[in-house]
């Protein structure tokens, strides 16, 4: 006679678990506590709530665009300090496009931001388990999907461009964005760019794990714009 297999149990306790032993002591503490508040130059605990994580990365932009960056956490006093656990406050769904660093466009350094980057900021089924993983077990408060001007794997869709290997699997995913823009008033090209962040966003809203953090208001997630010619970031709605 078979033994009847437990149902696995993902509750957010067992994941926390797992999390600490398998990436090791000291990445997951019991009990973030302490009194926050807003820090000039650290973060030194997640503790905080997704508007605020969003304003200190609105106000870090702000920062880079006047010339007026603090390069914050960029030591080596801050690497040995993050060596051994990571609480980042924020996580960004950005595009692997070279001109779009985002610590130093938000002026944050090691340990601030969990970020995953791929052409075209596409919602890919890795790039979704990664950021589950980065709020709810790293503690991240905030996800930006965040597109920017002149994407290449957005205008390579818009034009229905031939593409050799894997990077058709990119451009099937923008698809639906373009579908979305067509018709709108303005530059073709950034109507797609800012619906293909809204298309990728709703992607991880739609995620069991991230919704129900955003239920629990721990989460927030939030589409942007990158101008590669300002530095600026722009909420995208």
């Amino acid at each position: 006679m078979k033994k009847k297999t437990k149902p696995l149990n993902l509750s957010r306790r067992n994941l926390l678990q797992f999390g600490a032993s398998a990436i090791g002591t000291g990445i997951l503490t019991a009990g973030i506590g302490g009194k926050f508040e807003l820090p000039a130059q650290a973060v030194e605990d997640n503790n905080i709530s997704p508007d605020q994580a969003l304003k200190m990365l609105m106000e870090g932009n702000k920062r880079f665009t006047t010339n007026k960056v603090q390069n914050i956490n960029r030591s080596l006093e801050r690497v040995v300090a993050v060596a051994k656990s990571q609480k980042p406050f924020a996580a960004i769904l950005g595009c692997a496009d070279s001109r779009v660093p985002s610590e130093i466009i938000f002026d944050r350094g090691f340990g601030d931001l969990f970020i995953c980057r791929i052409a075209g900021n596409v919602a890919t089924s890795e790039e979704i388990g990664s950021l589950e993983f980065g709020t709810l077990v790293l503690g991240a408060k905030v996800i930006l999907v965040m597109g920017h001007k002149r994407c290449g794997a957005v205008e390579a869709t818009l034009k229905g461009a031939s593409v050799p290997g894997q990077i058709g699997s990119l451009l099937d995913a923008i698809k639906p964005a373009i579908a979305r823009s067509e018709g709108k008033p303005g530059d073709r090209l950034e109507n797609a760019t800012k619906a293909n962040v809204l298309v990728q966003a709703e992607k991880l809203k739609a995620s069991p794990v991230m919704s129900q953090l955003i239920q629990e208001g721990k989460l927030k997630i939030v589409g942007t714009y990158y101008d590669l010619e300002t530095g600026e970031v722009t909420l995208v709605s």
